[in-house]
This record gives C-alpha cells, sequence and structure tokens, in this order.
C-alpha cells in the first residue's frame, strides 16, 4: 500500500480526490452529535475537515469529543472540492490523531483589548490577521531584495555594534563593549558608503535601532531598513531608483498577496495609484501648501506627523518633498550648490496618513567640507577618521536611501498603528513578549 502523503493546507488542491496527512493545529470545533467540523490550520492555510460518526471507527469519533482551541492534531482524509470553502477545499476526515489537547486558550472570538493582545502576542500571531500581515511582510522583504539584486545591487552586511552614531548622538541606545562603549547601529549607511566605494551598488537590509521617548502609531524602537548606496549617482537618479522599486514592489504585493490583502480589507484601488513618476514637492512648495491649508508652521523646522499627513492628502501618491533646511538634516547631507541653507535629500511620504517611508539624499564627497561639518556636529574626529577617508582616497558623486521596513508594512496593508508589522514589536512601554 503506498504511503499517504503529508502535506500543507496550501497545496491540498494538487491531491483532489487522494487521502493526504495534514499535521496542524485545531482553531474550531462544532459538532451536532453524529457529525464533527474540525477547522485545520498549519501556517501555510486553512482548512475544514469533515468527520461522520458513522465512516471511521468509534474511537476516532471520540478523540475530537471536547478538544480544545489550538490542540495540535494530525487527521487523515480525502481532499474533496467546496465551492463554500475559502480555499475551494475540505477534507473528509478518515482519521485523527490527538498530539496534545490544549485547554484554556486565552484568545477567543470575543474581542480583546489592545494591551491584552499584546500581552499574548505570541499567541495572537496565529489569528488569520496576523498571518496576513505577515505574509505581505515576507512578501514586500522578497520584492525588495528581488529588485535590487536583479538591478545590480549587491548585499553587504553591516555591523550592528557601531563606535559612532549615524542620525545623531541622542537616540543611541548604548551598551559596554569590553573596556570601551559601543551603539546599537541607527542605520548601517555609512559602512555602506565604504562598501559602495568598493563595489559600486550595495545595500544593506536588517535591523536597526532608534531610542527615541516617542509614543506613536508610526515608531518602534527596533525595526528594519533596506539600505542601497550607489557610486556615481546624484540625487535626481537617487529618487528615481526609490520610485521604481517601491512601484514594483506595490505592483507584486497586490498580485501575489490578494487573498491576504482580502482578509484585511485592504482597498487596493488606492495602492494601485501608486505608480511612477511619483509627485516631487520642494520643501519651500510644502511650507507653502501648510499654509493654505491653514497650517501654522515656521520655516527651518521638521515636519510632525500631521503636518506629513495635510501634505500627503494633496496627492493620490508617494510624493517627494526635497531640499530640506541644511540645519535640521544629518552632518553627511550634500548641500545644494545653487542653494547652500539647503541639502540635497527627500523624504518619501506614503498617503492615506502613514508618513515617511524612505529617506535619502546625495552624500558630501568634498573631504574639506565633511570635516566642517563633523566639526559643527560636535562629532568626535577619531570615530569617523575611517569615514573621512573615503572621500581622501577615490571620492565620488554617491546617494542613497533608507526605506523603513514596518512603516512600509503597515501603509499597505492599511494598518491603524506599526505595532502589528513585526512579529515581536519593541516600543516605548513594551519590551514582552
Amino acid at each position: 500500500m503506498a504511503e499517504i502523503p503529508k502535506v500543507r493546507i496550501e497545496k491540498v488542491g494538487q491531491y483532489l480526490g487522494q487521502v493526504v496527512r495534514i499535521a496542524g493545529w485545531l482553531s474550531r470545533l462544532r459538532s451536532s452529535g453524529k457529525i464533527a467540523f474540525l477547522q485545520i490550520r498549519d501556517g501555510s492555510g486553512r482548512i475544514q475537515g469533515v468527520l461522520a460518526k458513522a465512516d471511521v471507527p468509534p474511537e476516532v469519533f471520540d478523540r475530537c469529543k471536547g478538544l480544545g482551541q489550538e490542540s495540535s492534531i494530525i487527521v487523515t482524509g480525502e481532499v474533496k472540492p467546496d465551492e463554500r470553502a475559502p480555499g475551494g477545499f475540505e477534507l473528509q476526515l478518515r482519521d485523527v490523531e490527538v498530539l496534545q489537547n490544549a485547554e484554556g486558550y486565552p484568545i477567543t472570538p470575543k474581542d480583546h483589548g489592545t494591551d491584552f493582545l499584546m500581552d499574548h502576542r505570541h499567541l495572537w500571531l496565529r489569528s488569520a490577521r496576523q498571518h496576513a500581515i505577515l505574509r505581505i511582510r515576507a512578501e514586500i522583504m522578497k520584492a525588495i531584495l528581488d529588485w535590487l539584486d536583479d538591478h545590480d545591487f549587491l548585499r553587504v552586511d553591516t555591523p550592528i555594534l557601531t563606535p559612532s552614531a549615524c542620525e545623531g548622538t541622542t537616540t543611541l541606545f548604548e551598551t559596554e563593549y569590553f573596556e570601551s562603549k559601543a551603539f546599537l547601529a541607527q542605520s548601517g549607511q555609512l559602512y555602506n558608503e565604504a562598501t559602495a566605494m568598493a563595489f559600486g551598488r550595495v545595500y544593506t537590509f536588517g535591523p536597526t535601532f532608534r531610542a527615541e521617548k516617542s509614543k506613536t502609531r508610526r515608531h518602534l524602537m527596533e525595526f528594519w531598513m533596506v539600505e542601497p548606496e550607489i557610486a556615481f549617482c546624484d540625487f535626481e537618479e537617487n529618487m528615481e531608483i526609490q520610485e521604481q522599486m517601491l512601484a514594483y514592489v506595490i505592483k507584486r504585493v497586490i498580485e501575489k498577496r490578494a487573498p491576504e490583502l482580502k482578509t484585511l480589507e485592504r482597498d487596493t484601488s488606492k495602492l494601485e495609484k501608486a505608480v511612477v513618476p511619483f509627485a516631487r514637492l520642494s520643501y519651500d512648495e510644502a511650507v507653502e501648501l501648510l499654509h493654505s491649508k491653514g497650517v501654522e508652521f515656521e520655516w527651518g523646522g521638521d515636519f510632525g506627523g500631521t503636518d506629513e499627513t495635510v501634505i500627503a492628502d494633496a496627492f493620490d501618491r508617494p510624493v517627494f518633498v526635497h531640499r530640506f533646511p541644511t540645519k535640521i538634516k544629518a552632518f553627511y547631507m550634500k548641500p545644494d550648490p545653487n542653494r547652500p541653507e539647503v541639502v540635497l535629500g527627500a523624504d518619501l511620504l506614503a498617503p492615506e496618513g502613514y508618513g515617511e517611508i524612505i529617506g535619502g539624499g546625495q552624500r558630501i564627497d568634498d573631504l574639506e567640507l565633511l570635516e566642517q561639518r563633523i566639526k559643527e556636529h560636535n562629532l568626535p574626529p577619531e570615530a569617523y577618521a575611517w569615514y573621512v577617508d573615503l572621500r581622501r582616497y577615490g571620492s565620488v558623486p554617491h546617494s542613497g536611501f533608507g526605506l523603513g521596513l514596518e512603516r512600509t508594512v503597515s501603509w499597505i496593508c492599511g494598518l491603524d498603528h506599526v505595532r502589528e508589522t513585526i512579529a515581536f514589536p519593541r516600543m516605548l512601554y513594551r519590551l514582552y513578549p
């Protein structure tokens, strides 16, 4: 007798009319006394198993009595078509093996508060909504990597522990490093600039850390960024790379993750508008736009979340805001040669109130100007000596950007808060679980 194949739920359609085994968890059980309906999930999907008392030995039917939500089971059954089922199939069960009967599962079908769900994040991940979000996150990550790899970028990993700051010293997580101090990386950008001088087009993709005491729906203390850096690349080309990559990611998610977007009830017509070219707005024009909308804003300040929302609401797709005041941007930003009080940097704002998802720009490539900026920002010259060397030996015009993965996931999924965009979020007052 041929061995019964063990399959994943997402692949059951390939076994129509055949008997298969599925290992998973019981998400729901209903029984009428003569027939039991088991809702089974295995991480790849969900399927209903129908167990008729008349079709199986009594001990098999009795095993299902009293099974709790999230009990671990292995079921055997024939794959049948079912147009009413979400996946189009169900199982006519022949056997149920119980590995563990879970009792008192804390997350029930009733409504639970956010704090309760976050305290039980390790279990909340099993819900259909969280499955959809994290599958979309994985698709976004894969799409980004595919686009960069297909456009001649080389992935080069950069350190998590660093001796110096990238974005500013006030938001660093400090740790002991033997007899000295180290910091959790805010960004891989500075190291990316070194690898770009070696390989031309590079990127890093990994966790970054900001000790910002911010409690908003857009902020995490630990988040993931993809950071491309490109040698011989100016400010305009840098923006073109950003919009082409992001437009590709959006299109791919819509095509490949339609069921998950449907689970989240996401209005994809809004995402479909994210086609190139994206709008471009100078900082000066953005300030004028805010004033025209009745927002009090003084030139020279940085935009807050509300300001970004007002600006983005004027467009039906992402919008670049460029040429910010030099004083509010990082020390490495290249000043506009025609107007040194602003830099050749841009933030990409997502529509629908999601704010900045990409920040980038052209870097200073002049040795003397970089040394001057380091001094003006009161940064320790010895910690940046290697970075300055990049301008001493073969300096070229170069640009790059950082895309915040969680904010991008939040926008594409249409979420109210960034906390659901990563399996275990780290927020101002949350380090558990």
